[in-house]
């Protein structure tokens, strides 16, 4: 059977422990077979990233700027346990947040529906995409231990001279801790941006909630810059026949669990991180999420939602049997291909990439699964698949649908 030729190179980022072996699995058995693919390499695993300072991470983010499309394998961020197991130098950066703070990016999750794994949440039907503001916030703070009595301030100085600005946080009369936290008007105008557009691409409602009522200025201010982008877009939202809404994020938390789905819920940074992982597990597991980076100028990078599976990684080297699921890794791929074909205008790429997501879910939808779906698809199944057997299972069907 002749390779399907990708034209333009894709940007590869692989990654650590027991998601770095299905990694090599997924493309060694489901991608290389049926590809001509020039694959730019980095190697983000947590050694060679501690070996060049974490420069390789740079490089790999600055490659999908050159590029316009990565994939990557989950990758460790580091705390100091990790440290001492890995002999690291030090306790080096989430490779996530350096590649989203280079590609000024948003992220995107979406989960992966199977007849077979029910949601959690009995009034879902649709896919509830979660959009993530990515820079700043809690992710970007700073932090005082604060030792006893004192007083607290937030002080800004102009560039360039004029008055200095001090707003007392608080007055301390014993220990006590501080956190300052900031975002940048560019960035959430490119969040907001960004989401508007995945939402008119989609075809789906734009959700938007922050804490305004507690929080006047900070939220506020994303409030107002998203009512702003919204209006501009509002021929398009109508001629879309979707409408953006803004509530107060616990309002959205409880019309989200009472809807049934079908809508991008734009999240600030924390509340992106949180709800991400609520959705995700609502919809039956982080193994059936995928992840999109966006970023304002249409650069992409995909990924698996979930991480590491470093407990799977620990049986594994002790040479017993895993169940580890591949799905959200397998569509990271289809997803980065897809979109590279539909930037070079290579439609048979585009459909090599449709045509393996369905034969995953029809895998999947006939019984054949790894275990942590096992214990929640209905009807139920009798025996899982062990970690290699799923993607065997996928790759001999997909021979079979391309053969």
């Amino acid at each position: 059977m002749a390779l399907i030729k990708v034209k333009t190179p894709l940007v590869e980022m692989d990654g650590d422990e027991m998601a770095r072996i299905i990694w090599h699995f997924i493309r060694e058995k489901l991608i290389i077979p049926h590809l001509e693919l020039d694959i730019r390499y980095y190697d983000l695993g947590i050694k060679h990233r501690d070996d060049t300072d974490d420069r390789v991470t740079v490089e790999s983010a600055n490659a999908i700027k050159e590029l316009g499309v990565g994939v990557k394998c989950a990758t460790i961020t580091p705390n100091a346990a990790r440290v001492r197991e890995y002999g690291l130098k030090q306790q080096w950066k989430s490779p996530n947040g350096t590649i989203r703070s280079i590609l000024d990016g948003t992220v995107f999750r979406k989960p992966i529906i199977m007849k077979n794994i029910p949601p959690a949440v009995r009034s879902w039907k649709k896919p509830i995409i979660i959009g993530r503001h990515a820079y700043g916030d809690i992710y970007k703070n700073v932090e005082l231990v604060v030792e006893g009595p004192g007083i607290a301030e937030i002080v800004f100085t102009p560039e360039g001279g004029g008055e200095k600005k001090v707003v007392r946080i608080h007055d301390f009369r014993g220990k006590g801790v501080i956190m300052g936290m900031h975002n940048t008007e560019k960035s959430v105008r490119s969040f907001a941006r960004a989401c508007i557009n995945y939402a008119l691409s989609e075809k789906v409602d734009l959700w938007f909630g922050t804490k305004d009522t507690i929080s006047k200025q900070y939220h506020g201010f994303f409030r107002d810059v998203f009512a702003e982008e919204a209006e501009k877009s509002g021929d398009a939202f109508t001629a879309a026949g979707i409408r953006y809404r803004y509530l107060l994020i616990d309002d959205a938390v409880a019309q989200v669990v009472k809807s049934d789905g079908g809508m991008l819920w734009a999240c600030m940074n924390y509340d992106g991180d949180v709800m991400s992982d609520m959705v995700a597990t609502g919809f039956g597991s982080l193994g059936l999420m995928t992840s999109v980076l966006v970023s304002p100028d249409g650069k992409y990078e995909f990924e698996a939602a979930h991480g590491t599976v470093v407990r799977h990684y620990y049986e594994h080297l002790k040479g017993n049997a895993t169940s580890t699921n591949s799905v959200a890794s397998i569509f990271a791929w289809t997803g980065a291909l897809a979109k590279r074909g539909e930037l070079d205008n290579t439609p048979d790429v585009v459909r090599f990439a449709r045509v393996l997501e369905q034969v995953v879910t029809e895998t999947v939808e006939s019984g054949t699964m790894t275990k942590d779906l096992m214990l929640i698809a209905e009807p139920r199944v009798s025996k899982y698949a062990c970690t290699e057997e799923f993607i065997d299972a996928v790759a001999e069907r997909l021979k079979k649908r391309l053969g």
